[in-house]
This record gives C-alpha cells, structure tokens and sequence, in this order.
C-alpha cells in the first residue's frame, strides 16, 4: 500500500514537473511570436510626469536637424579628459562616430559606402545594441578589426573636422515641410494634453500625446531609464555622451521617414528640441500614432482584414527592395515594429533598418549564409556582394513572422490552394519580392471581384424580403470570424452570398445589408436570429427569411 502511495506521488510530481515545463515553452514561445508593440511599465503616470513636465527646463526654436553638433560637442570634451580616460572615452566617442556617419550617408542619398571614407563594418558581422546587451558589446573589438583605425583617430575625431561637417548641408533637416505638409515643432508640443505613456524599448520611450485636443500624435524620444543608457552609464560614466549616443538612432529613424515615402512607413510630422535631465537639446520625434500589433487579436479577426495586414507588408518590402536609397532591410524585423494605422500595416521602428549588404567572395560559401531558427540559406556571391540578401531576408522574415498565421487560415475555400502556394513559395524563398506581391494582387483582384465564389447553380432553400431603409437592432447571434465579437458580422460580395451564408447557418432567419463597406468595397452584413426589433435606418435593407 505504501508503495502504491510512492508511486502515485511520484506519478502527480512527474505531472506538475511537466505541466510547469509546457507552459514555460508555450509562454517562451508566445513572447517570441506574439510580442507586443511595446514593453509596458506599471508606474506610467510617473515616468509621464517626469519626462514631460518635471524635466523640460528650456524650449529651442531651432528649425534645423542638428546631427554634426552633438558629435561636434562630445568630439571637444573628448580632448579635456585625462589621459587616463581618454582610451576609454574614445571607445564612445568612435561608436559615435560610427553612427554618426551613417547618418550622413542617408541624408547624402548614399545607398552604400561611407560619406566619410570610412569603413563599414560587414551586415552580418554587425552587432547592433538593440539587439544584444550593452555589456557584450566591446568596441574594443571593433578598433582592433579596424586597419589603422587607431592610429587616425585623433584626427578624425578633432573638434575642427566636426565644425566643417556640421556645416554641410547634409547634416542638417531645412526643410519646413514633407510632402507639402507643414513640420511641427517645439512650439506644437508646448502644451499637449492626454500626455500617455505608451513603452519602450531598448533605447526610446513612446508617448501619446494631443496637439489642439485634436490631432493625437506619437512622441519618440530616448529613455532615459532604458537599456542602452543604463548599460552605456555603467560602462563609461558618462550620461551626455550616452545621450548622443543613442539619440543618434533617433535621428537615424527621422532621416529615413523623411526620405522613404511610403504609404506603409510611418509618417514623420516633425521634431523638437529641448533641455531635458542636466542635457541640453534632447531631441523629440514627432510621429504619425498607430496602433501595435497584438497576434493574437489579429487571429481573431476576419480573414480580409489579415489579409490586408499581408499585403501592406509585401507592398512595403516591394518599395524597400527599390527604395531612393537602394535595397533596405529591416535588421530586427518583428511584429512589435509595425503598428496599424486605420487598418493599414506600417513599419514604425527604422533604427534598425539598414542599406548594406554582406560583402562577399566567391571563394568562401559561407560569406552569403542567412541563418534563422528554423532554416539556413545560402546565397548566390555576386560582384563582392550577396545578391539579394536584404530583399530575401525581409520576405523570409514576412514569411515566419506573418504569412504562416495570418494568410491561409479561414481564407475562402477557392483562395487556399494559391494562398498556400504563396506562403510555401516564400518559405522556401523561391519567389523574390515581384512574383510574391504579383500573386497577392492576383489574390485581391479574385476576391474583390468575387471571382473566388463558386459557381453555385443550386436556388436558395428559401425567399427572402426586402424591407428598405430598416434595421434590426437585436436578435444577435455569434460567428466567427466576425467584425464584432458580440454579434455576427461579416462582409459579402453580393446578396446571393449574404443569402448563402444565412443558409449555412442554423440560427440565421434574416440578415441587415448595411451600408458600410470594407476597404475591398464589400458590404458588411448583420445576421440575425429574427425580426422582432425591426427599426427605421436610412441606407440599410432588412432581408426576412420567408418562415422565419
């Protein structure tokens, strides 16, 4: 008996040991996939205060974009410290540098190279402070694979050189207005209301905030209390340095919404800078709002409405592959960088967006190697370059990230076997950018059109009236996937569509033609138990199930 008991025991133990272990994995797995848009804090009302009441001491009203200067002004007190820091602090100021001249190279329109002369340190040999903890990066290491990169370091970095560079017209945003819009500035944001704090990442913090008690707009802008400060800190002692440092990612992104123009890039709308925590001109990015991207709201969604999410994406990365400043690729490429703006998919984080691609020679095959968690490529070496890398490792990266969760499932049936075709096809990266986007504009065109219903000779089982100019206000019923949660509520290319959905569901006895559309111009119908809250609505039309 005793024995029996031990066994039991040991039994429930193995149980708990392996529930524990699988929801770990499922948890692990669902940060991995389902990140959200930011990583929420619970004391928002503080860091709120903080940021944008407390600390904001003085407000510039200079128009330009100034890059050059905070190099310029970290370059001369790099020349005032010991000697015994100066090695340390160099460390800094050439990761500076680094950025820096990135900056420049996209404002000069230079898809690849240095403005500068400098080198580039190789995509795939890249490490990026985004994307590993501050303390495993050694720019150390960066001097010593740098040929003579020491020994011109005093005068590349002289505070003379700044002064003539930031004098260029390439380090500087005179423009007043993108696109004909107006920019806005500091005086825009002087007094906005329902400051929100919406998170952060490694390097900015994200506020909401509106302007006029109108316009809601996103405010971008470096956090303090992030990782990249706290870990540039620690190492280096130097809070206005670290500053520089990582504003420089902001002032990369700003550079990139202003020169890529796209419908599925975030719009920039301006900028401001102000003196903030002992640091004169902090700069702020003012941005279009959007919503982040929760996976697993979206797998509730209607199809059309994924698919959509889709073919934002692939028309992005089709932009992307051929952009003014040559094939861009989205280095930290998740789902918490993109947000929905009325629908539409668009990518709001390009710190980490870059124009290089791998340098190569023919002679070494794994100079072209991409490797993900799942599966390794290898690409063709062209002229020192891989070819296409950045193009295919934006589309396999859709692929993982996007299309395996959000194209086939609940798609119409007629639509699946191309549906899986494409997804297969990017899987396998057998297909480039043109062809994928070719074949979702194939897959719009079939469903907007109503190409994909099948041709149904069948009469319906029943009539139904039309009532005009009428609604019905109860008498719900859930389906799914549905447009709202509580009732069902989906869109249909044409009557005898509504009237074959209504059929194919047991409870439905009439149905509401509204008179919203989808943005594919389809009707959204309301299906409905029954008629008993029959009401008057302009524009809408009551269909009755005769019987019903």
């Amino acid at each position: 008996m005793l024995l029996i008991k031990q066994i039991t025991m040991k039994r429930r133990k193995i149980v708990v040991a392996a529930g524990f272990c699988l929801s770990f994995f499922l948890g692990t797995l669902m940060n991995l996939l389902y990140i959200p848009g930011f990583e929420h804090h619970q004391n928002n009302d503080n860091r709120v205060h903080r940021y944008y009441h407390e600390k904001q001491q003085r407000v510039t009203g200079d128009s330009q974009l100034r890059v050059g200067e905070l190099v310029t002004e970290a370059a001369a007190k790099s020349h005032s410290k010991p000697s015994s820091e100066s090695s340390h602090h160099q460390d800094l100021m050439l990761q500076m540098r680094e950025r820096f001249d990135e900056v420049v190279r996209y404002r000069q329109r230079q898809a690849h190279g240095s403005g500068t002369g400098d080198l580039v340190r190789p995509l795939e040999r890249r490490r990026l402070m985004d994307s590993e903890p501050g303390n495993n990066w050694d720019p150390i290491k960066v001097i010593e694979r740098t040929d003579n990169r020491q020994t011109h370091f005093q005068n590349r970095l002289s505070p003379s050189t700044f002064m003539r560079a930031k004098s260029e017209k390439h380090v500087t945003m005179n423009s007043k207005s993108i696109n004909g819009t107006p920019m806005l500035g500091c005086s825009s944001i002087a007094n906005v209301t329902n400051v929100q704090y919406l998170g952060s990442g490694y390097t900015k913090a994200v506020y909401k905030a509106a302007l006029n008690s109108s316009l809601s707009v996103a405010l971008k802008s470096v956090d303090f209390g992030g990782h990249d400060m706290e870990n540039c800190v620690k190492k280096y002692s130097s809070p206005g340095d670290c500053y520089r440092l990582a504003s420089f990612k902001i002032l990369k992104e700003m550079t990139l919404m202003e020169r890529l123009q796209h419908p599925n890039i975030l719009k920039l709308y301006g900028y401001c800078y102000q003196d903030s925590n002992d640091i004169q001109d902090t700069v702020t990015a003012i941005t279009e709002l959007g919503s982040p991207l929760e996976m697993i709201q979206l797998l509730q969604t209607s199809w059309e409405e994924r698919f959509r999410i889709c073919l934002s994406l692939v028309r992005l990365l089709h932009y992307l592959a051929r952009s003014p400043l040559g094939s861009v690729t989205l280095l930290d490429f998740r789902p918490r960088q993109f947000v929905l703006v009325k629908g539409e998919l668009k990518v709001t984080d390009l710190d980490d967006a870059s124009t290089e691609e791998a340098p190569c020679s023919p002679s070494i095959p794994t100079d072209c190697a991409m490797e993900f968690p799942a599966r390794n490529f290898s690409l063709p070496c062209s002229r020192g370059r891989c070819l296409g890398i950045n193009e295919k490792r934006n589309l396999y990266n859709a692929y993982r990230f996007f299309f395996t969760y959000l194209l086939p499932h609940s798609a119409p049936p007629t639509l699946r076997p191309l549906l899986d075709k494409i997804v297969n096809s990017t899987g396998e990266l057998k297909w480039g950018i043109d062809e994928t986007l070719l074949q979702l504009e194939k897959v719009l065109h079939l469903y907007r059109n109503g190409f994909y219903l099948q041709n149904n000779t069948q009469m319906p089982k029943a009539e139904y009236k039309s009532v005009m100019d009428t609604s019905i206000l109860a008498e719900n019923y859930r389906c799914w996937p549905s447009y709202q949660h509580d009732g069902c509520l989906l869109s249909v290319f044409s009557i005898r569509e509504a009237i074959d959905v209504c059929e194919s569901h047991a409870q439905c006895q009439a149905f509401v033609l509204t008179n919203q559309t989808t943005w594919t111009g389809r009707r959204l119908v309301f299906f409905k138990t029954g008629t008993a809250s029959l009401s008057s609505a302009k524009g809408q039309i009551v269909y009755v199930r005769a019987g019903g």
